[in-house]
């Protein structure tokens, strides 16, 4: 399943995320790239573990502890801390899938990636190319959202983002593992859960049928989740 969440972050958020990019320190965006990702790549990133790129990525991290369509898509469980990048004019990273472990060098924090998530923090007008394609079984999507704007998909998707040829593109990047392994039944759940809060809308949360498929929802979460 690919989503995207829109309004991740607020004005006052993105505001302050973005001040804090323009005042840091950029290195060569391979620091953290896998060997597949190293020969694709080319781009700049903030250290890990910086003091801008932490500050930036608990302001991401509390925008979606607060994001109800972000629980319900993902159902995460562990969120790798988020990272930051940046592409110039020529940059770009050609088509790789990520590392199904993530491991922070810092401490050892390890994640299964389930789902990748790029939040924007510029807007398109801002930059031309620098489109995230993420391909499925249905082909090829090409997605450029507006800043505070962030896409999930499966970490398992190949995926490039096409150079750019104007301006710079910043956007934040991380995964998740999610209590729901397998992205099937994450769809089936997030397509039950959103049926649900249609029915409560148009019936109200005491009718018999939501209080069914609530409970056929809890009862498939019961069976998939691994926590």
């Amino acid at each position: 399943m690919m989503i995207a969440i829109p309004g991740v972050l607020d004005g006052a958020a993105l505001a302050h995320v973005r001040g804090l990019l323009d005042n840091a320190e950029w290195v060569d965006g391979n620091v953290t790239s896998g060997h597949q990702s190293a020969l694709a790549k080319r781009n700049r990133q903030l250290p890990e573990g910086s003091a801008a790129a932490e500050a930036a990525g608990r302001t991401i991290l509390e925008a979606l502890n607060r994001s109800p369509l972000f629980i319900a898509a993902a159902l995460p469980t562990r969120v790798f801390p988020p990272l930051f990048n940046a592409y110039g004019v020529g940059d770009a990273f050609a088509t790789h899938v990520d590392n199904a472990v993530r491991i922070r060098r810092a401490d050892d924090f390890r994640i299964r990636s389930d789902l990748s998530a790029t939040l924007f923090l510029s807007d398109p007008e801002e930059y031309d190319g620098g489109e995230l394609t993420v391909e499925d079984t249905y082909g090829a999507h090409a997605v450029k959202l507006s800043a505070g704007d962030m896409i999930l998909y499966p970490a398992s998707s190949l995926h490039h983002v096409t150079p750019i040829t104007r301006g710079e593109r910043r956007a934040s990047f991380f995964w998740i593992q999610s209590m729901v392994r397998d992205d099937a039944a994450r769809t089936t759940l997030f397509d039950l859960d959103s049926a649900i809060q249609q029915v409560a809308t148009d019936r109200g949360n005491a009718d018999d049928a939501v209080i069914r498929l609530t409970g056929v929802y809890h009862n498939l979460l019961r069976r998939w989740a691994e926590v």
